[in-house]
C-alpha cells in the first residue's frame, strides 16, 4: 500500500499547534498565574527619619501575616527612586507620591521615558509639603527663601519636584536659592546646626525628623497664602490644600500649606491573586497598624489622587467593595 506523507505546509501547521498547546498555560502573571511570584517581597519605603519607613514596616508585617509571602521593608531615597526600582525589577512594591508616579508614567520631569511595569495598588494618606525653618530665621513667606540656603531633597525626588513647582508659583527658581540636596534627617540636622536656613519636607505629619528638631529649636512652618494655594492647585491638580495643625511641632497656630498623596505602587509582574490578597490585607487591617497615618488608610480614600492604572488584583478587590477609580 502506498504511504501517505504530510506536506511541508501541513508539518509546519502541526508544529505550530503543538507549540501553542505547550505554551497555552504560560499566561501573564498579572492575570492570575502565581507560579512566578516571589516568596519574599521587597517593599521600598523611604529614609529612616521619614514616614514611609516606619509605616512600611507595619505594612510588611501585615502582608507577611495575611498572605502566602513574606514582605521585607527596606529604606530608600523614596518616590522617584522607588518607581525606577519597581520598573527595573529590584523591588516588588513601594511607597510613591501620586504626582511622581504620574510623571513616571508620562515620562516627564525626572523621567527620561515612560515606565511600563508600574501599576497602582491604592492611596494611603496626605503628604504635607512642609517648608521647615526656625522661629528666628526671618523666613515668614516662600518669597523670603530667596538668597537663603535651602534643602530641596534629592534631584528628581518628590520633594525636589514639589520645591520646584512651589518656587515657580512664587516667582522663584532653584537659581534664586542656595539649593542643598539633603534627606530629611540631614535637613533638620542642618537647620539645627545653622548650616541651612530652611528645608522642604514632603511627608505625613508629624514627621519624625521635624519632631526631633522641635525638641531642640523653635520650629516654624512657612505658610502659603490662599491665592498661591489656588494658583498651585490650578497649575498642578494633584495638589490639595492642607493644614499643619496647631500643637504639631509646638506650633502656636494652624499653618496653611498644600499636600500630595502617598500611595503604593506595585510591579505588573506580580499575579492578580497575590496583589488581591495584599490589597485586601492592608485595607482590612490598617486599624491595627501602630502609626498615626494608619487612620487615613481606608476604603473611602483608597483611590484618591491616583492617575495611573490599577493592578488587576487591586482592581478586583476594589470592584468587590464597590469602589471605582475615577480618572
Amino acid at each position: 500500500m502506498k504511504k501517505k506523507w504530510l506536506s511541508p505546509l501541513a508539518l509546519i501547521f502541526a508544529l505550530f499547534l503543538f507549540l501553542a498547546a505547550c505554551g497555552g498555560g504560560d499566561n501573564d502573571s498579572s492575570e492570575g498565574d502565581s507560579s512566578t511570584d516571589p516568596d519574599m517581597l521587597q517593599l521600598a519605603t523611604g529614609g529612616t527619619s521619614g514616614t514611609y519607613y516606619p509605616l512600611g514596616g507595619e505594612m510588611a508585617n501585615i502582608i507577611s501575616k495575611n498572605t502566602d509571602v513574606t514582605a521585607n521593608a527596606i529604606s530608600s531615597n523614596a518616590s522617584a527612586e522607588n518607581v525606577l526600582s519597581i520598573e527595573n525589577g529590584d523591588v516588588d512594591i513601594a511607597f510613591v507620591q501620586t504626582d511622581v508616579v504620574a510623571h513616571a508614567v508620562e515620562g516627564i520631569n525626572a523621567f527620561d521615558e515612560p515606565v511600563e511595569h508600574v501599576l497602582a495598588l491604592g492611596s494611603l494618606y496626605p503628604e504635607t509639603v512642609q517648608i521647615v525653618t526656625t522661629g528666628d530665621s526671618g523666613i515668614e513667606s516662600v518669597e523670603d527663601l530667596e538668597g537663603r540656603t535651602v534643602s530641596v531633597g534629592a534631584p528628581g525626588s518628590g520633594t525636589y519636584i514639589n520645591a520646584e513647582q512651589i518656587l515657580e508659583v512664587h516667582g522663584l527658581t532653584m537659581d534664586d536659592i542656595d539649593a542643598q540636596n539633603l534627606d530629611f534627617g540631614e535637613s533638620t540636622g542642618g537647620i539645627q546646626d545653622g548650616n541651612i536656613d530652611a528645608a522642604f519636607i514632603t511627608a505625613g505629619t508629624p514627621t519624625g525628623a521635624v519632631e526631633g528638631l522641635s525638641a531642640t529649636v523653635d520650629v516654624a512652618i512657612v505658610p502659603f497664602t490662599q491665592d498661591k494655594i489656588d494658583e498651585l492647585v490650578d497649575a498642578y491638580p494633584y495638589y490639595a490644600p492642607d493644614t499643619v495643625e496647631a500643637g504639631t511641632y509646638g506650633l502656636d497656630e494652624d499653618v496653611e500649606t498644600v499636600a500630595v498623596l502617598a500611595m503604593l505602587a506595585v510591579s505588573d509582574s506580580l499575579s492578580e491573586d497575590l496583589v488581591y490578597d495584599i490589597t485586601k490585607a492592608l485595607y482590612e487591617n490598617a486599624e491595627g497598624m501602630a502609626h498615626e497615618k494608619s487612620s487615613f488608610i481606608t476604603l473611602d480614600n483608597a483611590l484618591d489622587g491616583i492617575g495611573i492604572d490599577l493592578h488587576p488584583g487591586a482592581k478586583k478587590y476594589f470592584d468587590e467593595e464597590g469602589i471605582e477609580l475615577d480618572n
